[in-house]
């Protein structure tokens, strides 16, 4: 077929469109899709306000890793509810200036927060830690 063209022996497009139709009737194989049209797609398609208010970004729920749960066990630390309100404040603070993993005092209290994962990873009481230390860190909130 390549020598057709080469050669001359083919014309145009069309020509070539109708040697290749007949050499793929040649092998009888019908191609048949059975999945969703490409309108089906597109009906199914949501707006970036669905696809946020869907997910974990606008839900304000803040969770706690395995590790921060330990740790606030065996440093006896206990949240009230305005300290874990403050706590969630401090998330979304350090959220909007595009921290990703923030040191977030709450009083005498330190929380190391993923914020992509919207997770504590660690949590501190400053009176009882020595060091006063933190790494791995990216940017701090005082709240």
């Amino acid at each position: 077929m390549m020598n057709n063209m080469i050669n001359g022996s083919i014309a145009s497009i069309e020509q070539m469109t109708d040697i290749i139709g007949k050499n793929n009737s040649k092998n009888n194989v019908e191609k048949t899709y059975e999945g969703k049209t490409f309108a089906d797609i597109y009906n199914q398609k949501r707006s970036i306000e669905e696809v946020i208010s869907d997910s974990d970004i606008t839900s304000g729920q803040l969770k706690f890793s395995k590790h921060a749960g330990e740790r606030l066990g065996q440093r006896d630390i206990q949240l009230s509810d305005e300290q874990m309100m403050r706590l969630k404040e401090g998330t979304e603070k350090a959220i909007s200036k595009g921290i990703k993993e923030s040191l977030v005092i709450v009083d005498d209290l330190s929380f190391i927060v993923n914020t992509k994962n919207r997770t504590v990873i660690t949590a501190m009481d400053q009176n009882n830690n020595e060091d006063n230390i933190y790494t791995n860190i990216d940017g701090a909130v005082i709240i």
